[in-house]
C-alpha cells in the first residue's frame, strides 16, 4: 500500500501537473470502488472547476477545486493517479477519467485491487470526513513529547503503535520498520516500556527516514508509479524491508522477518535488541 513518501510523490506531481487546469467533465469505468462516486454531483463539471490547490494529509489526497468542491482519493493497495494526453487508451482498471481544460488532458484513476476511493465533497464535507478518520498529526509535527505519551499509554508493540493513523498520520509497513531498524529499537517492544530518550531517538529517526524516501519518490515493489511511468528509487535503500537473511548494512547480521500487528516484521537482532522478559520471582516456602 502507498505509504506517505509515495502518496506525497503523487501530490508533489499533480501540483505540476494540474496547475492553471479546470476540470470539465467525468467518466466512469464499468466496476465500482469500494465508495461508490456519486453520480448525482457529476453536473459539478458541467461548468469548468479551476483547480486551486493539491495537498495531502496522511495518505488522503485532495484536489481543491473553485466554489467550495473537492475530489478526495485515496490510492488504497494499488490506486493511482496520472496526467494523460486525452486520446491515449484507456488502461485496464481505469474507473475515472476526468476531462481537463485547455490542453486536452485527462486525470485518470485507476485501481486494479478497487481498494481506493475517489468521491466529491464540499469544504464541510472534506472536513467532517478527515475528522471522522481520527488522523493523528502529520510524522513532521509529531513531537517527541507526544510520541512518548502515546507509546506509554499503549500496550501494543511499537510496530503497531507507529502503524497507527490516530498516532502519526501516513505510516505503514515499510517505514515503521525501517524507522525502528534507523532508531535501534526492536519492533516488539511494548510502548509502555519506551523511555523518553528512545521515542525522541525514534521520532528523529522517523522524520529522517520519511525525508529520505520522499527524495527518493518513495518505493517502487510491484504497483506504485506517480506521473505517467515514474518509479520510486527507496526500495533500492531499504535497510531491513524485505531484506530477511542479508546482512544488516550496521553489524553484518542476518536480518530476520518475524509476524507482529499483522504484518511481516524485519528487524536486526543485533542491532534492535529484543525485549528482555520479565523473570517472575520465586516466591519463598
Amino acid at each position: 500500500m502507498p505509504e506517505l513518501p509515495e502518496v506525497e510523490t503523487v501530490v508533489r506531481t499533480l501540483k505540476r501537473q494540474l496547475r492553471g487546469l479546470a476540470f470539465t467533465g467525468v467518466r466512469l469505468g464499468p466496476r465500482r470502488l469500494r465508495r461508490p462516486w456519486p453520480i448525482h454531483r457529476s453536473s459539478v463539471f458541467d461548468s469548468p472547476r479551476p483547480v486551486l490547490g493539491v495537498s495531502r494529509r496522511g495518505k488522503w489526497i485532495r484536489v481543491h477545486l473553485a466554489d467550495g468542491w473537492n475530489l478526495l482519493f485515496h490510492l488504497g493497495m494499488t490506486g493511482r493517479l496520472w496526467v494523460v494526453e486525452a486520446g491515449a487508451p484507456d488502461q485496464p482498471h481505469t474507473h475515472l477519467v476526468f476531462d481537463l481544460a485547455p490542453g486536452g488532458r485527462q486525470l485518470r484513476f485507476q485501481d486494479v485491487r478497487r481498494f481506493g476511493v475517489a468521491d466529491l465533497l464540499t469544504d464541510e464535507e472534506w472536513q467532517q470526513t478527515l475528522a471522522s478518520e481520527h488522523l493523528g498529526p502529520e510524522p513532521f509535527d509529531l513531537t517527541a513529547e507526544e510520541l512518548w505519551q502515546k507509546a506509554r499509554a499503549s500496550q501494543r508493540c511499537l510496530k503497531a503503535i507507529l502503524m497507527d493513523q490516530s498516532v502519526t498520520a501516513g505510516v505503514g509497513n515499510i517505514y515503521a520498520d525501517e524507522s525502528l531498524f534507523e532508531a535501534r529499537l526492536h519492533p516488539a517492544r511494548r510502548g509502555t516500556t519506551l523511555r523518553q530518550d528512545e521515542a525522541e531517538r525514534l521520532q528523529n529517526a522517523l522524520v529522517t527516514v520519511l525525508r529520505r524516501a520522499i527524495n527518493r519518490h518513495g518505493s517502487t515493489i510491484r504497483t506504485f508509479f506517480y506521473g505517467e511511468n515514474g518509479r520510486g528509487g527507496y526500495q533500492n535503500e531499504f535497510r531491513v524491508y524485505r531484506q530477511t537473511g542479508k546482512p544488516c548494512p550496521r553489524c553484518g547480521s542476518s536480518i530476520r522477518r518475524i509476524r507482529l500487528a499483522g504484518r511481516s516484521t524485519h528487524f536486526c537482532p543485533r542491532c534492535q535488541p529484543a525485549p528482555r522478559r520479565r523473570l517472575k520471582r520465586a516466591v519463598p516456602r
